[in-house]
């Protein structure tokens, strides 16, 4: 694969994000973070006060076994779940506390999403797929979106696939598209759930080297869920769920 961004995409700036060391230096900041389930007649507590700090430009890889609240945390982290208790800033800004459109706004352009199933809408073209987090209020035209896209496209090996349907392509060229629509709107986080997890060992190698690629070059944020050692391996830290519950607190804390 060629170099899997070109120099012209960079991570936006975190808007929620003061000038201030103390709000730099933290992405996410979670205290006492808890997620509580209904489960018919039961109450099931997905998360049980976790502590966490991931510092602007790490890569913390998330493991456990499943059920472990590794999902939930996911959800979290990425504003998709705001219904927690304790406390969740994600640069700077608590979670909970922004209405609907300004947290669905924040979501699209703070955070980017790389899920195993891809999450393509097969209807569409890849080209139109790339865009689509460009339909959800964004300052830019569609003109520099549409250069965004192709350009992306064609760092990612795809140049000549922008009109292509997705099931027509491979499961890694399908993740690398979903990588390229992460990256539309050039977020300072991204969220990662088993990015390699439905792929071949080689297919997953190459992926693994665009998103280490996206972080080294450009300081962009890496939370990554995942079962597989070499994923984790990538990270700078890992920190392992089990039962909601962090195993190692201490392992929890930023390195100086």
């Amino acid at each position: 694969m060629t170099s899997p961004l070109p120099p012209a995409v960079r991570p936006a700036r975190a808007a929620s994000v003061s000038d201030g060391a103390t709000a730099a230096r933290s992405a996410i900041r979670a205290k006492g973070l808890t997620r509580r389930f209904q489960s018919e007649d039961r109450v099931v507590e997905a998360l049980r006060g976790i502590d966490l700090d991931v510092r602007v430009g790490e890569a913390v890889a998330v493991m456990g076994r499943s059920g472990a609240g590794k999902s939930t945390l996911l959800n979290l982290i990425g504003a998709l779940d705001r219904g927690y208790g304790g406390e969740l800033q994600v640069f700077g800004q608590e979670v909970r506390l922004l209405p609907d459109r300004a947290l669905a706004r924040f979501r699209n352009r703070q955070i980017g999403f790389v899920f195993q199933a891809f999450n393509l809408l097969p209807n569409l073209s890849v080209g139109d797929n790339i865009l689509l987090p460009g339909s959800f209020g964004t300052d830019l035209d569609d003109v520099e979106l549409r250069a965004r896209a192709r350009r992306l496209l064609g760092e990612m090996d795809l140049a000549d696939r922008f009109d292509q349907r997705p099931m027509q392509m491979s499961g890694g060229e399908r993740q690398r598209v979903a990588i390229a629509r992460a990256l539309l709107l050039e977020p300072p986080l991204l969220v990662c759930d088993e990015p390699t997890g439905s792929l071949d060992g080689h297919t997953a190698r190459q992926i693994l080297r665009v998103l280490q690629d996206i972080r080294t070059r450009f300081g962009t944020t890496l939370v990554l869920v995942t079962h597989d050692p070499s994923v984790a391996a990538m990270a700078d830290r890992v920190v392992t769920l089990d039962r909601g519950l962090l195993l190692d607190p201490a392992a929890t804390e930023a390195a100086p």
